[in-house]
């Protein structure tokens, strides 16, 4: 039974040192070697100490050996021999001594050549009775694996910028425009002192002007969304696919106010591009910008959403009535009409502004009011926006303070102070002055200006809009009935 136990335990080591080997990379002859060794060792040793000490003597050594690894690995090779000497001789009789010395050193060489750092035997020595040397041991607690970039968490795929423009890139087009400018005469050239030295009045100067920006296919049959701005004006609007086609395109109809148009070309079958929900941005999502910046086509670039609601006149536009996504994306003159897109693919908004002089601020009108307006534009080729005919600023104590010396008696703190009122206009039509303090539209508290630009724009055209003002330190209701924004369009 004596034996039995030996030979059980004898098993055991033999498949322990085969497992060390073989992380620790040794080929499988040496491995032999060793095993040889060790069999020598136990048949010479057995009598003045069991398997067991001699497993707990040999896990020490091992121990004591891979210590000394780092110390290779900065040159202090004699430490490790003096050292792996006087423990071998201390553990190992002497018999066999040279044959584990040399197995050993071999160890040491190919570990320091590898610069691998080696624990060694981790385990307890003091092996229970119930359990042998190969029974099962806890692992200890691992350690927390890193959490991926949160551009990587919300796409789930390293190369996913790569995967997009493979996806959409032949959906974006860049378009070219040329329009014709007419300069103005000048008024000194009316009077009759010039008139005489210069003679007649000069006729009036032309010269085209060419600009370029980009868009984007939303229907196969050639329907592509893009800037206003873009083709303003304009007199030849030409698009120009990813493959090289050319084709004239024509302006569908186009929108000052929110700076979204729509351009047709007379082709089918083109690539169409996927449109997302802009409803439900999150600053620091992934996004990616496709575009010709400066001429050069198929620029790609990535960033973040650094924020949404970014107002018009928080971005020094406040003719435009949109909420504006602003991302750190790089977008130049020439992204102008270019998708900004998703992780997926698919397109949450429309580039279309920059603030000069600044880096990584650049805008894009969300895809839900560009496809609201694109809708309409295809349907009508207009878009009507609802107008009251005021100027106002959010009002606030330095305001107050200002006003205060002009004689004008304000006795609220918060609200929308009406600093001009258009002639002819809804709000004057309605009785709306100067001076006057919004507090309520159709019961709806506001104190900032965007507050009621954004009541206004969604309201309808002739239905009236219930307001509630101070004046003179009394509250009046004022029903104004909103009419069509007059759109004042780039003079030619």
């Amino acid at each position: 039974m004596k034996n039995a136990d030996k030979n059980l335990q004898q098993r055991n080591l033999n498949t322990e040192l085969s497992q060390y080997y073989s992380v620790k990379k040794i080929d499988q002859p040496k491995i032999s070697v060793e095993k040889r060794n060790l069999r020598s060792l136990d048949s010479q040793n057995r009598s003045e100490k069991s398997l067991t000490e001699q497993y707990c003597e040999l896990s020490k050594l091992t121990n004591k050996v891979s210590q000394q690894v780092e110390i290779v690995r900065h040159g202090d090779a004699e430490s490790v021999f003096n050292k792996f000497s006087a423990s071998s001789r201390q553990f190992v009789p002497a018999s066999v001594r040279p044959h584990v010395f040399a197995s050993y050193m071999r160890f040491l060489f190919v570990a320091s050549v590898a610069f691998i750092s080696i624990t060694g035997c981790n385990r307890n020595v003091n092996i229970p009775r119930n359990q042998t040397p190969n029974s099962q041991v806890p692992n200890p607690i691992s350690a927390p694996v890193p959490a991926p970039p949160a551009i990587l968490q919300s796409s789930g795929d390293p190369n996913f910028v790569v995967n997009v423009v493979q996806k959409v890139g032949p959906s974006v087009v860049r378009i070219d425009s040329a329009r014709t400018i007419t300069s103005s005469r000048s008024d000194d050239f009316g009077d009759p002192f010039f008139r005489r030295f210069f003679g007649d009045e000069p006729q009036p100067r032309q010269r085209v002007e060419r600009g370029s920006g980009s868009g984007f296919i939303i229907s196969a049959n050639g329907q592509i969304l893009t800037n206003s701005h873009v083709v303003n004006g304009t007199d030849t609007v030409t698009v120009r696919l990813k493959d090289g086609r050319t084709f004239d395109g024509r302006v569908i109809g186009e929108d000052p106010v929110t700076d979204v148009a729509v351009v047709t070309i007379d082709t089918k079958d083109l690539p169409t591009i996927a449109l997302g929900n802009s409803e439900s941005l999150q600053p620091g999502e992934a996004v990616i910008a496709i575009g010709n910046p400066l001429g050069l086509d198929n620029t790609v670039t990535s960033g973040i959403i650094s924020a949404t609601g970014r107002s018009g006149s928080a971005i020094g536009a406040s003719d435009k009535r949109v909420d504006y996504i602003q991302t750190d994306a790089a977008i130049n003159p020439g992204n102008s009409g270019g998708p900004l897109l998703n992780s997926r693919g698919e397109v949450i908004g429309m580039n279309t502004a920059i603030i000069r002089g600044a880096q990584g601020l650049g805008f894009a009108i969300p895809i839900s009011t560009a496809q609201r307006i694109a809708k309409e534009l295809i349907t009508n080729g207009k878009v009507d926006h609802p107008y009251l005919g005021i100027q106002m600023v959010t009002l606030t104590p330095e305001i107050k303070e200002r006003i205060g010396k002009l004689g004008i008696n304000i006795n609220t703190d918060k609200g929308v102070l009406l600093i001009d009122v258009i002639r002819r206009s809804p709000a004057a039509n309605a009785g709306l002055r100067e001076g006057d303090v919004i507090q309520s539209i159709n019961n709806q508290s506001v104190n900032e200006v965007e507050q009621v630009q954004k009541l206004v724009e969604n309201s309808k055209i002739g239905v009236p809009l219930q307001l509630e003002v101070q004046r003179d330190g009394r509250n009046l209701q004022v029903a104004v009935r909103p009419a069509a924004l007059p759109v004042q369009r780039e003079s030619l």
